[in-house]
């Protein structure tokens, strides 16, 4: 056994609170000198960018649907090095994609490592205990090991609650009180970057300060239980290039560590840019990776940025590779469509237009079939997007399936050696 522990933040459903929770207790664990490695389950941008933060270290992504457990354990290790790894849980702990795996209860009884149940408080007293019971006694394999309580009304109301789990036997390790401070703004995709809330160290102060005040922490690391070590690293997905140039800053924030991880493991050399600073990318790569984002938020100086875009049509015509996911494909398009209506003119190196113009998100997991990019034929990946895609009858970079395996339209646009799509892809399937 290897010498980092890990505990999973979970709930029984969504806004329940479990990532201000998360966050507060990276914090506060940190605060004390306990080492610590924030992770989070699923394919998720936004979540990591705050646990990442909070932990003084960057996240990784844990997803069980599209990862193979082999990759998982390896990550969960590594990861936690000698610290204690914090894994925050996504949606409900029960909850799956539309095929019924890749559920936080899945990652848990995996990784071998206990639950904390993060219980919302709100509305509700006796009835708490049942609830927490359904949950701890669901599935064998999944072991809730303690609950906090979030959003209590007052002393009298933790004490009911309190009093209510005791037949449970699982211990309660304390109660945090309502406090609309402990909230973190949102945006369309989600909640927004820590880089964009001008208050976010006085709202992560405000996080640690309530889990030091309200949480047994002595008890909640005696929970976590010790993480394996993983002998051989499964295989990455190859890198792009030898040389990449990726497209990094407000616009193009969506990057999985794993993937970057593995190219540089073997032996690709990785440079940065800024499309929004009017950055080329550097004239010697031989791949250029332009990651999603949120590039309708920058339509206009990203319309401007004409060293930027020049830059890639330099690319594309000594024949590098140009890969586009979800923002970065809308940016190798023509036109983008912002919320208000406006167009605003993107790269041009493919004849697709798109527009912010959904009511309702498109998002799942996808089987991706592809040849186009170096890597294996068949991917796993998940598609999150407001927007829609007008484009010219050009090959697809995919043929797709939904979680369970149900065809959906061939997705993004190929030519040459340009190339992208909505899909964000995680592993290789």
């Amino acid at each position: 056994m290897g010498l980092a522990k890990g505990l999973v933040i979970a709930a029984p459903r969504s806004g329940s609170g479990k990532t201000v929770i998360t966050l507060g207790l990276l914090a506060a664990l940190r605060r004390r000198g306990v080492a610590v490695a924030p992770a989070k389950t699923g394919p998720d941008y936004i979540d990591p960018a705050f646990l990442g933060r909070a932990a003084g270290r960057p996240a990784v992504n844990l997803d069980p649907w599209s990862m193979s457990p082999h990759r998982l354990k390896h990550l969960a290790a590594q990861q936690a090095g000698e610290a204690l790894l914090i894994v925050e849980g996504v949606m409900g702990l029960f909850d799956a994609s539309a095929d019924g795996t890749g559920s936080t209860a899945d990652l848990a009884e995996l990784l071998e490592l206990p639950v904390i149940l993060v219980v919302d408080g709100d509305k509700q007293s006796q009835s708490v205990a049942p609830l927490v019971a359904g949950f701890a006694n669901w599935r064998v394999g999944v072991r809730v090991a303690g609950v906090i309580l979030n959003r209590v009304a007052s002393t009298k109301h933790e004490r009911m609650l309190v009093d209510a789990l005791g037949p449970t036997g699982i211990p309660c390790l304390g109660a945090i009180p309502r406090d609309p401070a402990l909230v973190i703004p949102e945006r369309h995709l989600g909640l927004v970057l820590p880089g964009d809330i001008d208050t976010f160290e006085p709202f992560l102060a405000a996080a640690a300060e309530a889990i030091g005040d309200y949480i047994d922490l002595d008890r909640l690391q005696a929970l976590a239980t010790p993480i394996a070590e993983t002998q051989d690293s499964p295989a990455p997905l190859p890198p792009l290039g030898q040389r990449i140039a990726i497209a990094h800053d407000a616009a193009f924030a969506f990057l999985y560590p794993h993937l970057l991880d593995g190219w540089c493991g073997q032996g690709a050399e990785l440079t940065f840019f800024s499309p929004l600073a009017n950055e080329a990318p550097a004239a010697d790569v031989d791949a250029i990776f332009l990651p999603g984002g949120y590039p309708e938020l920058h339509g206009a100086t990203l319309a401007a940025a004409e060293t930027f875009k020049a830059g890639l049509l330099a690319a594309r015509d000594r024949g590098a590779l140009i890969y586009g996911e979800c923002g970065g494909f809308m940016v190798l398009g023509e036109v983008l469509v912002d919320k208000s209506g406006m167009p605003h003119e993107m790269a041009g190196l493919l004849p697709v237009i798109t527009q912010i113009d959904r009511p309702k998100r498109t998002l799942g997991y996808r089987r991706l079939t592809q040849s186009a990019l170096p890597w294996p034929t068949l991917l796993n990946g998940h598609e999150f997007h407001y927007s829609s895609v007008k484009q010219s009858r050009l090959p697809p970079l995919f043929e797709a399936t939904d979680a369970t395996e149900a065809p959906l339209p061939p997705m993004g646009a190929v030519i040459g050696r340009v190339m992208g799509s909505y899909a964000h892809v995680v592993d290789a399937a």
